[in-house]
């Protein structure tokens, strides 16, 4: 049966045909079943109006896919719960901090470094196989918004204003250093083109092709507490607040659920949902 062709409005206002393979794809990256994803899409596709927002296909899903299993509508809102680390940007730079510790990375977050002009306070700092990482991050609260070139244009500057008195210091732990553009959504063609063209190393929601944010979460496992569909919004502030930005945190500091007054068995469930995530 040929699909009906609807089209639907992006989180940046403009209006693109409906992708049933696109919605698929996502669902299936849930590690929800064949046959689930096609029931969830069929429902969704009945539903559709002309002009019917992207998110609004997103909530629905969700929906859908809560009510068969949570475990999966935690991973279909990954892209979301990065979002939800906002407004500030400050938790975003502790959890990429924290996905670069686990990837072997000695990390620090909020660093002063001395430039040869100014000093700079630096997002994060991570040296591995003798570089050191000088990393700025970009956050957006909205999807629609992307990082346009002036961004790396600007951490460029201060990445060279820092980068040759680090390479002159008489003692240090690493041999060279390297300059990082790190953001939750994409860059525009110019920021990638300059980026490329300066020598940095930037990363963002699906940049590089197949080791950006999203595959690197789901290849090791580090989900943000903000992907949970239990705790509440002041429960997952109340954690943020405490520098408990992933769920592999948390499973270090079950205590301060107990903080948090959370019961027993509501505890249980919750530890059960965050095992289902970081263990599968």
């Amino acid at each position: 049966m040929e699909t009906k062709q609807f089209h639907i409005t992006k989180s940046s206002g403009e209006q693109v045909k409906f992708s049933m393979d696109k919605l698929q794809h996502s669902l299936q990256h849930s590690g929800a079943s064949d046959d689930m994803v096609q029931e969830i899409v069929q429902r969704v596709q009945d539903e559709l109006y002309q002009g019917i927002t992207t998110r609004e296909i997103y909530n629905r899903a969700y929906a859908l896919l809560k009510k068969k299993k949570s475990v999966y509508a935690s991973k279909y809102k990954l892209k979301k719960a990065i979002y939800e680390l906002g407004p500030t940007g400050f938790p975003f730079e502790k959890f990429i901090s924290g996905i670069l510790h686990y990837s072997g990375y000695q990390t620090k977050v909020g660093e002063m470094l001395q430039g040869t002009c100014v000093s700079h306070e630096i997002d994060v700092i991570a040296i591995k196989n003798g570089i050191l990482n000088v990393i700025e991050c970009k956050f957006h609260s909205d999807d629609g918004l992307k990082c346009n070139v002036k961004v790396p244009l600007y951490i460029n500057s201060r990445y060279k204003d820092v980068k040759t008195p680090l390479n002159s210091q008489k003692e240090k732990s690493f041999k060279d250093t390297e300059g990082w553009v790190v953001t939750n959504t994409r860059f525009t063609n110019d920021a990638l083109e300059y980026g490329k063209c300066a020598g940095l190393y930037l990363l963002s929601w699906d940049y590089p092709h197949g080791d950006g944010l999203k595959e690197r979460i789901d290849r090791l496992r580090l989900y943000p507490i903000t992907v949970s569909t239990l705790l509440s919004g002041r429960e997952k502030d109340f954690l943020l607040e405490r520098d408990i930005v992933l769920f592999r945190q948390l499973e270090k500091n079950i205590f301060l659920l107990d903080h948090l007054g959370v019961s027993n068995g509501r505890k249980q469930r919750i530890l059960k949902e965050m095992k289902s995530l970081c263990n599968s």
